[in-house]
């Protein structure tokens, strides 16, 4: 793979920028003709790359690209997952390049989509591509690329309800992850589902005069502030009622199983330029991240915010709040759970509504699975040390739907790096993980 790589690497750019330089940004409904573009060039590459079947398919939503090799003879197969719609590149006076217009330099890939997931996913085009040129791929492969996993992947569970028998696996093969480090290569063996959701406070039928009622009425800015400090208490455990019912308790051979993963303290922190850690307490900050729930206010917004000053107590304040679960956590039920305990505790003198965003579960698999085992040797051999079992802390909401619809495991071979900074400006991707990604892709279908 390696010289397949070194004879093939420019095109492979190209290919790569091709669908880079697409703004497929789904949480934004004017580039609905984005995603169709993009999704129509990846039935392109993935035709390009030897598949025998391939297609753009619409949903509620928007359209999944499927694509599909039989192997002679083969036994198992292998379902590739990935998504090509993006987050937004906002805020853009953060880039030091045009987002949507790539660069290489500094030894990685720069622009929107780098990693998450485009990059990621085109490792797996790449990797089928020199399995079948070189006559090594023994397994039968399928591709199902979406573009709504931004966006809580809304249209798909449906869809793949529909066409589950056209997606049977053996595995479904996933890059969308981090690892710890590119000195030490992880697996993530579980994710934490997530509850995303709006909160709306309203007081007065309109904005005030802060001088003529300030201290009089109550602001909702103030009241909303208050409702979301009291979620959380002095050790950092999340208040609601109920929340902590389903999450279960990691024994203490577990817990140690996940310490092997390497971890500097003091490095994580001036890498954050953070004096100090804050979290729940009793746990590591890798625990914190991957076998215990969150609550986080991800925006709150309200009154006036503009140049200068403007004497107002507003009528209404928002909140966006995103919680994180465990698996055995279901995000229905803390939503259900969340919005009562917030309509309850809201005081006379505002009133509350909850609208839900988007949501999914956690998950868990086996790493003593033969999938398992096969990326274990597989990467072992490129990075020259046995990958260490990690959890992860975001969330990829479909692949508990996939688990549950499809009956198969998802594995999580993913190769980005915190210093990607996916999600942000000036997100990258290591020409280095790019690479030992393909080939350590190519020894699992080898290895499986």
């Amino acid at each position: 793979m390696k010289q397949y790589i070194e004879s093939n690497k420019e095109r492979f750019f190209d290919e790569l920028f091709s669908i880079l330089r697409i703004p497929s940004v789904s949480a934004k409904p004017e580039h609905k003709e984005d995603m169709v573009r993009c999704a129509d060039r990846l039935k392109e590459l993935l035709t390009e790359a030897g598949v025998q079947e391939a297609g753009v398919y619409p949903t509620k939503g928007n359209p999944v690209v499927f694509g599909r090799y039989n192997a002679e003879g083969a036994e198992k197969t292998v379902l590739v997952y990935g998504h090509y719609d993006v987050q937004p590149a906002e805020p853009l006076e953060k880039w030091h390049s045009d987002p949507f217009e790539p660069e290489i330099h500094d030894g990685a890939i720069w622009g929107r989509g780098a990693n998450d997931d485009k990059g990621q996913l085109f490792m797996h085009i790449k990797a089928f591509e020199y399995l079948v040129k070189s006559g090594l791929l023994k397994h039968n492969v399928k591709f199902i690329f979406e573009g709504e996993e931004e966006i809580g992947s809304v249209s798909l569970p449906e869809w793949i309800e529909a066409n589950k028998e056209m997606l049977a696996a053996d595995v479904v093969l996933v890059s969308d992850t981090t690892m710890i480090s590119e000195k030490i290569p992880s697996i993530n063996c579980g994710m934490r589902g997530l509850a995303y959701l709006e909160v709306t406070v309203t007081g007065p039928n309109k904005d005030l005069h802060s001088g003529h009622y300030g201290g009089a009425v109550a602001n909702p800015i103030n009241v909303l502030c208050d409702m979301i400090s009291a979620m959380i208490d002095k050790d950092g455990r999340i208040t609601i009622p109920g929340f902590y019912d389903d999450v279960v308790e990691l024994s203490a051979d577990d817990r140690a199983q996940l310490a092997r993963a390497p971890f500097d303290l003091d490095e994580y922190k001036a890498f954050l330029d953070i004096k100090e850690v804050k979290g729940e307490k009793g746990y590591t900050s890798l625990e914190r991240t991957g076998i215990r729930p969150s609550l986080d206010v991800c925006g709150i917004w309200g009154g006036y915010t503009g140049v200068g000053a403007k004497t107002v107590l507003p009528s209404t304040a928002h909140a966006k709040i995103s919680m994180r679960l465990v698996p055995n956590q279901d995000s229905a039920k803390i939503t259900k759970l969340f919005t009562e305990y917030l309509l309850k505790v809201a005081p006379d003198y505002v009133k509350v509504s909850v609208s839900p965003c988007e949501g999914g579960n956690g998950f868990l698999i086996p790493i003593t699975s033969h999938a398992f085992q096969s990326a274990s040797k597989a990467m072992k051999e490129v990075y020259g040390i046995e990958p260490v079992p990690s959890r992860g802390g975001g969330s990829i909401a479909i692949l508990a739907d996939m688990q549950k619809i499809l009956g198969v495991d998802p594995l999580l071979m993913g190769f980005g790096l915190e210093r990607d900074t996916i999600h942000s400006p000036n997100e990258s991707y290591l020409l280095r993980q790019f690479f030992a990604g393909m080939e350590s892709i190519a020894l699992f279908f080898q290895y499986y």
